[in-house]
């Protein structure tokens, strides 16, 4: 199978899936991190700091900005919007709930910013989750950390002026309130963790989502782009069509081979055990309990799903 979607690993992939948003946070020296704008055309910006990856999209009255990142970049990813234009963000979008991602949501709020995420981000952060894999409790926020325009199912449009964004939920990915957003007049497409690149990607089982949830969005995704489109991953750099459907043969294989282990009646230590991914840790540089933890999102997924099988 073809890897060339994430043959590249990142500094981030040594955050495993196991340790807390706060534990990531206290773990980067955010004064030293600087962050890197790559233009995609009409006025479209990828933008990476610590944590997820950020677009911006420019309008003539306003700014469409994807995710946040922590809340310690909050001065940092101001200035690099300032550097492009000196309109106002209008509208943040929360790909998903993860602090990483929404971790800026207040901070952003108190500027006048409107928070703009899938319902189901909104309960999440209102009410704290828990971590699948380690059971680690992160407790509920309010006010402005909490998202204030939501959509249920289906999809929203915002508009700024020249601009517009069409964000669209898949259910039961990444977690249970992942959106996608859509820049047509650019053709870039944000993925938020559904996609990751340079590291394994997370299931969030415990919180909605689901490894079969991942390759019907990804499946998605690669029937509404083409073969110009530029899609900004969750982390990682920055791909296209090709690489998605790179992506979902990968999410498709890795499912397969615990799906074959739980069917030969392994638990989930005894699926761990087996490394059924060893010939990708040494491709994405990827330490025993990055893999294992792997494992585990995969196996709990697939034990708690309910949806069929997807090929």
């Amino acid at each position: 199978m073809n890897m060339k979607f994430a043959l590249v690993a990142t500094a981030a992939f040594a955050l495993t899936l196991g340790v807390t948003q706060a534990a990531r946070a206290q773990a980067i020296d955010f004064s030293k991190v600087e962050v890197k704008t790559t233009d995609l055309g009409h006025k479209t910006y990828m933008m990476e700091g610590a944590g997820g990856n950020v677009t911006v999209a420019v309008g003539a009255d306003g700014v469409i900005m994807v995710d946040g990142e922590f809340a310690q970049m909050h001065d940092k990813l101001k200035a690099a919007v300032a550097a492009l234009t000196n309109q106002p963000i209008k509208y943040l979008i929360n790909t998903h709930f993860h602090g990483d991602h929404s971790g800026d949501d207040e901070n952003f709020a108190k500027d006048g910013v409107i928070v703009v995420a899938q319902e189901n981000v909104k309960k999440r952060i209102a009410e704290g989750s828990t971590n699948g894999l380690t059971g680690n409790k992160t407790p509920g926020l309010s006010g402005g950390a909490v998202p204030s325009k939501t959509y249920t199912n289906g999809s929203l449009t915002l508009k700024v002026k020249g601009r517009s964004a069409k964000v669209g939920h898949v259910p039961n990915a990444h977690t249970d309130g992942d959106s996608y957003v859509w820049f047509a007049d650019a053709n870039v497409l944000s993925t938020g963790d559904v996609m990751t690149i340079g590291r394994y990607p997370n299931s969030d089982f415990a919180n909605g989502g689901s490894i079969n949830g991942m390759i019907s969005a990804v499946g998605q995704y690669i029937a509404m782009t083409n073969a110009q489109t530029k899609v900004v991953p969750g982390h990682g750099s920055l791909t296209n069509q090709a690489g998605l459907k790179d992506y979902r043969a990968f999410l498709i294989a890795a499912r397969d081979r615990i799906a074959k282990l739980i069917k030969a009646g392994k638990s989930e230590q005894e699926a761990v055990a087996a490394k059924p991914f060893a010939d990708w840790d040494a491709k994405l540089g990827a330490n025993d309990q990055a893999s294992g933890n792997f494992v585990r999102v995969v196996y709990n997924s697939l034990k708690h799903s309910t949806m069929s099988t997807i090929h």
